[in-house]
């Protein structure tokens, strides 16, 4: 008897917002402030763009939200791709997911988890990031609820990270610097300019809340719990990367924070000796293993609704008769992020560099897609109550001119990595034609 082929609603509220809090909050608010200080020199302009960012990060949660309550299917941004313009968008999406930006996401978590403990232990890099791959992947064959429960608490102890580092640094004596002598203040004809470079690492580090809405199939209540989780998950987030900053500008100043790559460590050294920079770099270890976690536990739902639309091997889509979750999508990814990392290792970290505008490309289709699925008569939520974009259309198209602007931004910036990302994604097209010319009609 062939296992049954539905996921189970085991994921609560509280689950959503702790797989939002998963996606976004990673090792990025440990450095990249430092990166942000480097281009624009001044505490309010420095606040001012980790405010735009957040504001940014959360009309993108609300534009989730309500697609995850029209579409509360298995997939997410897969889904809203295939309904709303072309299953070949769709295709192209869960192609450079699983060969590049979420697989890759994943062999770079765990190698730069791994640098982290193998002084401590004695064993190579690659062995304990391999190591890490596979047990916790291993950890979400068990079960949603299993996968769920490792991934909540991982995500517990990074906000305690956290809150560590804003508590340390509200007590911390201020260890102000003046600017570096390369660092000049910024004329009025480049403050465009700069800010738009500052705005690339701060967009990037509120990245990541779309994961959760691959997990809509699997949540108890997907038309109301997960929408709550990715608007409440990002407003936390907002307010924990506004007040990280203003710790570290309080700290540091904006001179200190410029001047450093590891401004939390600078912190904790400043409070608590050597003990306290070894503590923030256990903090870091900490994050990107709760990064990896969120990607292991939600992206292999990606190529499962492509398996289930007959668009990949049929055997992803297989889901085991008790634990009732995609073991082989689970496995497919881990081998491919394994593969990744012992490829490519470190260089591969190059490759990212286009993922980010990649991402950005589907985040203003699925601003599209919200039109699209607005103007139809949907039966499904016709009149029905859920929740909502304030303020749409005029945020839904704010957010969609600000991803295509991100987007040119890096064809001008870096052209020979975005084209290079535009290609990977775009031979997604002839692969998709050939799997569809093999699915049963």
């Amino acid at each position: 008897m062939s296992a049954p082929r539905t996921l189970l609603r085991r994921l609560n509220s509280f689950d959503a917002l702790l797989i939002v809090l998963g996606g976004i909050v990673g090792s990025g608010i440990f450095q990249n402030p430092s990166v942000v200080a480097q281009r624009i020199h001044t505490p309010f302009l420095i606040l001012a763009s980790w405010g735009f960012g957040g504001l940014i990060a959360l009309i993108g949660g609300f534009i989730f939200a309500e697609l995850a309550w029209r579409r509360p299917d298995v997939g997410g941004l897969y889904v809203y791709m295939r309904d709303a313009f072309h299953p070949v968008l769709a295709f192209c999406y869960g192609w450079t997911a699983l060969l590049v930006s979420q697989s890759g996401g994943m062999a770079l978590a765990a190698i730069t988890f791994a640098y982290y403990v193998a002084p401590l232990v004695h064993i190579s890099s690659a062995a304990i990031a391999v190591f890490v791959l596979l047990f916790f992947s291993a950890i979400n064959c068990f079960g949603v609820r299993e996968g769920g429960l490792t991934q909540n608490i991982i995500m517990l102890l990074k906000l305690a990270s956290v809150a560590v580092l804003i508590a340390v640094g509200i007590f911390a004596t201020p260890h102000a610097q003046p600017l570096a002598a390369g660092l000049a203040p910024i004329a009025p004809y480049q403050l465009f300019t700069a800010l738009g470079l500052a705005m690339i690492p701060v967009l990037y580090a509120y990245d990541g809340w779309q994961t959760a809405s691959l997990m809509s199939a699997e949540c108890t209540d997907p038309a109301h719990s997960l929408p709550r989780g990715l608007v409440y998950g990002v407003l936390t987030v907002v307010v924990l990367y506004m007040l990280v900053n203003w710790t570290a500008l309080r700290v540091l100043g904006p001179g200190g924070l410029a001047a450093t790559n590891t401004p939390a460590s600078e912190i904790l050294r400043f409070a608590m000796g050597p003990f306290g920079a070894r503590l923030m770099a256990i903090f870091v270890a900490l994050s990107t293993l709760g990064f990896l976690s969120n990607q292991i536990l939600t992206s292999p739902r990606i190529y499962y609704a492509m398996a289930n639309d007959g668009l990949f091997f049929r055997q992803v889509a297989w889901l085991h008769p008790k634990s009732r979750v995609p073991i082989v999508s689970i496995a497919l990814q881990a081998v491919i992020a394994a593969a990744i990392l012992v490829i490519w290792g470190e260089s591969y970290g190059n490759i990212l560099n286009y993922v980010t505008s990649m991402d950005f490309i589907f985040f203003a289709l699925a601003a599209g897609a919200l039109f699209v699925f607005r103007r139809s008569s949907d039966p499904s939520n016709a009149g029905a109550a859920g929740l909502r974009v304030p303020l749409h259309p005029w945020s839904t198209l704010f957010f969609l001119i600000v991803c295509v602007a991100i987007v040119l931004n890096s064809l001008v910036a870096v052209p020979k990595d975005t084209v290079i990302g535009v290609v990977l994604l775009l031979s997604g097209i002839p692969m998709y034609y050939l799997w569809r010319r093999k699915a049963p009609k």
